[in-house]
């Protein structure tokens, strides 16, 4: 599922992507949806068929031998490239020594969070943030990865996806918890720059970004739908948030299915 920013603060535009298939989700709210799992799943990477699909959309064998699903990607402060022992180091050069951008987020309260920088928006829209607001900017991932584990001391790194589905999230005063968390933790990043250098961890001075999506109806009990305990779900479409599709019988997070074959009617 494709998401992309709305232009002057409309919101997030949809696109299920189901083969050559591009649907328009926005344009489907408040009309029935049914999805369809036909029992094949494919993995993503080398197009092989598996019985099962690891680290959202891959078969065992890629799942094990891929940079991109080793765990240093979750924990990027644990990354080994140095120590050459890095599954795929062109891999790694391509896409973890690129700037990386360390950011305070609402999605269910107050988180921080880092992303590659051209990957700002789309990682705050696949998280259902309503509010974002890039902090730092580092050189390297596993950079990002050690800044987020000292912000990690004073704010949680995760979405409380139920709440952020519910939609009762209050604004937050982003650039004021910012100020509060870089004079708090001034110390330990004196300490990282020492480490990596004076200029390979820099003060962002941005304004806080705005993010909305189409929801005509919030789910006041959040049900969780999986295609693996029932092939087919859908219903009338009520919203759009993050990775989930809000349906009047329950959500799904697309991307813990990516790969399955799916029928849309």
């Amino acid at each position: 599922m494709a998401i992309e920013p709305g232009d002057d603060g409309s919101p997030a535009r949809y696109t299920l992507r189901a083969g050559e298939l591009r649907l328009d989700l926005n344009a489907r709210l408040g009309q029935w949806l049914t999805l369809t799992h036909t029992g094949a799943i494919a993995c993503t990477h080398c197009g092989r068929a598996t019985r099962k699909s690891f680290g959202q959309g891959y078969c065992y064998p890629c799942f094990k031998r891929l940079a991109q699903c080793d765990t240093c990607i979750v924990k990027p402060e644990t990354c080994h490239y140095f120590a050459g022992t890095c599954r795929e180091p062109e891999w790694g050069e391509r896409h973890c020594f690129r700037p990386h951008v360390v950011y305070l987020a609402n999605s269910s309260g107050l988180k921080v969070g880092i992303t590659r920088r051209t990957q700002v928006p789309t990682r705050w829209l696949d998280q259902g943030a309503i509010q974002a607001l890039p902090i730092l900017e580092v050189d390297t991932r596993q950079q990002s990865g050690f800044v987020e584990t000292l912000f990690k001391r004073e704010v949680a790194d995760r979405t409380n996806w139920r709440a952020m589905l519910k939609g009762d999230v209050a604004p937050l005063d982003l650039v004021a918890e910012r100020d509060r968390l870089l004079e708090g933790l001034a110390e330990g990043l004196d300490e990282l720059r020492g480490r990596f250098g004076a200029d390979a961890i820099r003060t962002l001075d941005e304004a806080p970004v705005a993010l909305d999506y189409p929801v005509l109806e919030s789910p006041t009990k959040v049900v969780s739908l999986n295609f693996d305990k029932t092939p087919t779900v859908g219903g009338i479409l009520m919203g759009l948030k993050g990775q989930y599709l809000m349906f009047d019988t329950g959500v799904i997070n697309l991307r813990k299915f990516t790969g399955y074959e799916v029928v849309v009617d």
